[in-house]
């Protein structure tokens, strides 16, 4: 009676212990799939070159150089509807850098380039005259400081190196039409000129010269 009452019991504990032993993996991937990996809302590339000139950054990041500027200017565009979680990341559905739009709604006209520049090295130099009566406070992004330039007078910006922003401004509020262009006799320079905008629509406030030379105006 006691021998059967052993392997009774021997054989309810195996049954119990075994249970466990098949149900263990089967628990650890699913306590795995509720924490999901923490993602960086913030990412470093955001502070970097190209983006830290391109793209702004998300709601609760720190700044970068052109949502500072953009914030200055109260540029900066009004909250769009994307997802949780591509607002973390600063990035849309199908979005292949951060802050870039989503293929699934329409995409503005590619901006053709103002003028185009023949570096040398990477390197070029940039001529501003300012053809106005009023003082201009310009700015190389990440490479000075805000910097007056007076009404009828000029000022060269010698090894700049792509891609890179200049922004400027009237320091009395008005507005600047902006013509940049080049000459062949002079390889590697590009000469700013400013002139008084006449309407809002006319203004600019911001060159960005890319890798390739190409120059644009914003």
């Amino acid at each position: 009676m006691k021998s059967q009452n052993f392997r009774k019991f021997a054989q309810l504990f195996s049954a119990i212990f075994g249970g466990l032993l098949i149900s263990a993996p089967a628990i650890s991937p699913a306590l795995a799939q509720q924490s999901p990996p923490k993602i960086n809302p913030c990412p470093s590339i955001f502070y970097e070159e190209p983006h830290n000139s391109q793209v702004v950054v998300p709601p609760g990041c720190p700044p970068n150089a052109l949502t500072l500027r953009l914030d200055a200017q109260e540029l900066l565009p009004a909250p769009t509807n994307s997802s949780p979680e591509q607002t973390r990341l600063g990035v849309s559905d199908q979005a292949s850098e951060p802050g870039a739009v989503s293929s699934d709604q329409p995409q503005p006209p590619r901006q053709a380039p103002s003028a185009t520049i023949a570096l040398t090295n990477g390197k070029f130099d940039v001529r501003l005259v300012n053809d106005t009566a009023a003082n201009v406070t310009f700015q190389v992004i990440g490479d000075t400081g805000p910097r007056s330039l007076q009404g009828k007078s000029d000022v060269t910006l010698q090894g700049l190196r792509a891609p890179v922003t200049v922004t400027f401004q009237r320091e009395d509020g008005g507005q600047l039409i902006v013509t940049p262009q080049t000459t062949s006799s002079e390889p590697g320079s590009l000469e700013v000129r400013f002139k008084e905008a006449t309407n809002a629509a006319q203004g600019r406030s911001a060159m960005r010269i890319e890798r390739n030379g190409s120059v644009f105006l914003n």
